[in-house]
């Protein structure tokens, strides 16, 4: 992903591949730290397969707005790449690694919730080991991102801690749905805002920062991140019902099957269009039943309706308002990355 997001600009790019490679092998090299091999091997599972690595990304990002030596528009002086002396890896290599524990411990839990039995194109770890080997893995992965936050100071800690916090919350809220009183809309757009955007933001925010970033744009990396984050929950709302597995990394249809309320099932059930009873009857039986038999049936009803396209609408309004905030951050490369990557979003489903 980086190559393709800093095409003209060969420095970047190396700087920012070098830093993915090592925060990847700091990742390799926490889940080693695991006393117990089996829990090694299972905390370690998602950080060989591929994977988007959006968030490592995005810290690597979020660096590039650090300190930068006086009277020089180069690369920050606290190079973001990948060198691991004797003084350890990078600031920015650590918010990366950081941002990804915290990540793939959601993933592990998401997973269980879902039912998920394929994760970055191989089995999950609640496929493989059971729930509740998964559980405790991703709260053993939580557990070691507060222990790598507490050594780099009481910020990173401030901010791991709120995301974690807000990372649980969406979890308990998307778990037990909105009470009768909440409005549908209003609260997928607080469990997005808990489980994606607030990852994504801490991403960008760690990396800025480990380098020691000014505020305002700490705070400008912050806006995008969130909106950059619901758009990103949007597309994958989309490319559930669209796109294979091996598109997506997960079961086609999954979260249609099993009954989430994402974005384009609920803009479909949000008002009296004629497929809304026969969506509603679909999703009330289990949408697609043990075989997925009715699965095709409610995807031809989402796309008659229209709601993938209203879903795809809301998606570009978010995009729009993470390219204004990305419009306050200092012009140069890595801003540009962050217009880049709304572009991606924006294309994902297409």
């Amino acid at each position: 992903m980086a190559m393709e997001l800093t095409v003209g600009d060969p420095a970047l790019t190396a700087r920012l591949e070098r830093g993915m490679d090592a925060s990847e092998e700091r990742l390799r090299a926490l889940a080693a730290e695991a006393q117990d091999p089996c829990v090694a091997e299972v905390a370690g599972h998602l950080f060989g397969p591929g994977g988007k690595r959006l968030r490592p990304l995005l810290a690597l990002v979020g660096a590039e707005f650090g300190e930068r030596a006086p009277s020089s528009a180069g690369p920050p002086a606290v190079d973001p790449s990948p060198a691991v002396g004797a003084a350890g890896p990078s600031p920015a290599v650590e918010a990366a690694a950081l941002a990804e524990l915290v990540h793939v411990a959601s993933l592990y839990h998401d997973d269980v919730m879902d039912q998920a039995r394929t994760r970055r194109g191989v089995p999950s770890v609640n496929a493989r080991w059971g729930n509740t080997t998964a559980v405790l893995a991703g709260n053993w992965l939580l557990s070691k991102a507060a222990q790598l936050a507490a050594e780099l100071g009481p910020e990173t800690i401030r901010l791991q801690s709120k995301v974690t916090n807000r990372l649980i919350m969406g979890q308990i809220r998307e778990l037990v749905g909105p009470s009768d009183d909440d409005d549908p809309l209003s609260h997928y757009f607080t469990v997005v805002a808990g489980k994606s955007a607030a990852l994504i933001a801490m991403a960008l925010q760690l990396g800025a920062v480990r380098t020691s970033a000014p505020e305002h744009v700490v705070q400008s990396l912050a806006e995008y991140g969130e909106h950059l984050g619901i758009a990103f929950q949007i597309s994958d709302d989309i490319l559930d019902i669209t796109s294979t597995s091996e598109v997506s990394g997960k079961e086609q249809g999954k979260d249609l099957a099993i009954g989430v309320a994402s974005l384009p099932v609920l803009l479909a059930l949000a008002d009296e269009r004629p497929e809304a009873g026969e969506l509603r009857t679909l999703l009330t039986a289990a949408t697609a039943g043990p075989e997925g038999a009715g699965l095709p049936t409610a995807v031809a009803l989402l796309h008659r309706c229209g709601a993938l396209a209203e879903a795809r609408t809301v998606m570009h309004a978010r995009l729009l308002r993470a390219r204004t905030a990305a419009n306050g951050l200092p012009d140069g490369p890595a801003t540009r990355v962050l217009h880049a990557l709304c572009d991606f979003v924006a294309r994902r489903d297409h």
